[in-house]
């Protein structure tokens, strides 16, 4: 078990979406963290006192987590340093990325010499099967996007949490690394061999109680070049009776693709719906999420009624405003 509570580790995030990792710890599992641990030339802030990894073990820090998903998931040489000296002085190390803790000798060298762990959640830890498109019992709800990093993660969380307030049969099924990190279980997805990805998300969402739902955590979009193979697993593999569209309006081109610009919300429920009704042919788009955080306070709920008009279809930031209304539209399925 990755012992609590957490240090953040940002390192030298250039961005605040590349230390989505870290936000998604802070947002959903406050308790667990103490405090980040910022890097000169830093570009992002989750809020949290910034600390050194003495004051941060003096707050009863245990675990340094990797809080940077950044492209390639490489672990530089000056993070080595500050990892290495973390590990001399007694923390144990989470990563998530797809570089991997052991992998990397210095840090396998000095976490044995100081008796400590390092975890990489990112592998996998079941033989999962090749998916067989059976039917499942229970109901099933995902989140696809127009583009990566969105806010598919935060929705799943936020209608879970809101059905569980209520009383309501619900599950949070994580696909990612903070998914995992936050909820302390999961499958990896994208560090799934391709022929057993669809497998695994059946895995992950068993048969359950007829009124029950899973919400499984979203991955990468349909209209991404590098991504959209996680996100045709997800939907196969998941057979979601329910879609949720995510989106982030101020984005000017596909998250690492500057080339490509973000598909139409028509768009992505056209495609996403002729996707998943190959596995299951009564699901239906219930809602839009829309990922505000960079729309002024004064302005964001008229921009969701101009998308809430314009498809017909609940259109809330879940994160803002809770996700009250889009539960509701899943009681009509």
């Amino acid at each position: 078990m990755i012992q609590t509570p957490y240090l953040l580790f940002l390192g030298d995030a250039p961005d605040q979406l590349a230390a989505k990792v870290a936000q998604g710890i802070k947002d959903w599992r406050p308790e667990s963290a103490v405090g980040q641990f910022r890097m000169e030339n830093c570009g992002a802030d989750v809020g949290l006192a910034d600390m050194t990894l003495a004051e941060a073990q003096a707050a009863g820090a245990k675990t340094l987590v990797i809080g940077v998903a950044n492209r390639g998931g490489v672990i530089s040489a000056a993070w080595k340093e500050v990892l290495v000296e973390a590990l001399k002085m007694g923390f144990d190390i989470a990563s998530g990325l797809h570089n991997l803790l052991r992998d990397e000798n210095e840090l396998m060298a000095a976490a044995r010499v100081n008796g400590r762990t390092l975890f990489d959640v990112r592998i996998p830890s079941v033989a999962y099967p090749i998916a067989s498109g059976v039917k499942r019992t229970g109901k099933r709800c995902l989140a696809v996007g127009t583009d990566c990093s969105v806010g598919k993660m935060y929705t799943g969380l936020a209608m879970d949490a809101e059905m569980q307030s209520r009383g309501m049969k619900s599950t949070f099924r994580p696909t990612g690394q903070t998914g995992i990190l936050i909820t302390g279980g999961g499958v990896p997805l994208d560090a799934v061999i391709a022929d057993f990805m669809a497998g695994a998300v059946e895995y992950l969402t068993p048969d359950n109680d007829a009124d029950h739902w899973d919400h499984i955590e979203g991955q990468g979009s349909l209209f991404h070049a590098s991504y959209s193979g996680v996100t045709m697993a997800l939907i196969h593999g998941g057979q979601p009776d329910a879609l949720v569209l995510c989106h982030e309006p101020t984005r000017k081109h596909m998250r690492g693709l500057p080339d490509y610009t973000l598909p139409s919300l028509p768009e992505l429920r056209d495609l996403a719906l002729q996707v998943a009704k190959i596995v299951n042919a009564n699901c239906k788009v219930i809602g839009i999420s829309v990922n505000t955080q960079h729309i002024a306070a004064d302005k964001f709920e008229a921009y969701l009624a101009e998308v809430e008009a314009e498809m017909g279809l609940p259109a809330v930031d879940p994160f803002r405003q809770g996700a009250g209304r889009l539960v509701d539209a899943l009681a009509e399925i």
